[in-house]
């Protein structure tokens, strides 16, 4: 029996605002295996980016027991959160978060840059080898201006993937693109799928929610569909 990259029970998250308590995820019980391609879905305000918040150990539960990679999240300090972090989790988010002044591959570089026992040169060549599996080699002396949303989008995925994570995020990763880059970027996360990458993406599409191997989906801070689609994304 395979051991779950990601498990929840009875997770909830409560926000205090002006003296009102609001459940943003509530009961939440969910296991994800190693090599899953997840997509979490529903409408605006459900709890979709809390939930990818806690998971990313951005955020903690305010109930319950997150555990990732067999440790519990609510034992781990705030260095281990960081670390594991560095090293485990990728992130791609919908604006692409590129920092304006650097270039594409010190973009990429960036994240290896703070992890320790990676030299300078390795740091270089596993950015360039990032950006080769996307294609973006050509443009690694470009500033993120200087390339179309499309482009940018690539590039944050290379970042992410240049620290070789056993996890990927992505927080609506298609949602300010057209439909050709969009497409294209749905391409590119089946294929690090099919690779043996997990995946847990949010996103707000029905149509690219049910091209996964799974679609869960949330209403109201609860889980309210949890299903397999493996004909789908083949």
């Amino acid at each position: 029996m395979h051991t779950p990259l990601i498990k929840l029970s009875t997770v909830e998250k409560v926000f205090m605002t002006d003296e009102m308590e609001t459940k943003a995820l509530s009961d939440i019980n969910l296991a994800i295996m190693p090599g899953d391609f997840v997509s979490i879905c529903g409408p605006s305000g459900c709890g979709k980016s809390t939930l990818l918040a806690i998971l990313g150990l951005l955020d903690t539960p305010s109930r319950g027991e997150y555990v990732l990679n067999g440790r519990k999240a609510h034992e781990l300090s705030g260095s281990d959160r960081a670390r594991i972090r560095n090293i485990e989790i990728g992130f791609i988010f919908q604006a692409f978060n590129l920092i304006s002044d650097l270039t594409i591959l010190e973009n990429v570089e960036l994240a290896l840059t703070y992890r320790a026992g990676v030299s300078r040169a390795e740091c270089r060549q596993r950015a360039q080898a990032a950006l080769a599996k996307l294609d973006m080699q050509h443009r690694s002396r470009h500033y993120p201006s200087q390339l179309s949303g499309g482009q940018q989008q690539r590039v944050a995925i290379a970042r992410a993937l240049a620290a070789s994570p056993s996890l990927l995020l992505a927080d609506e990763p298609t949602g300010n693109l057209d439909s050709a880059n969009a497409d294209m970027v749905m391409e590119i996360l089946r294929s690090l799928h099919r690779e043996g990458t997990t995946i847990c993406m949010v996103t707000h599409n029905a149509m690219l929610a049910d091209t996964v191997s799974r679609r869960i989906t949330l209403f109201d801070g609860h889980i309210v569909d949890d299903v397999q689609q493996h004909a789908k994304a083949a």
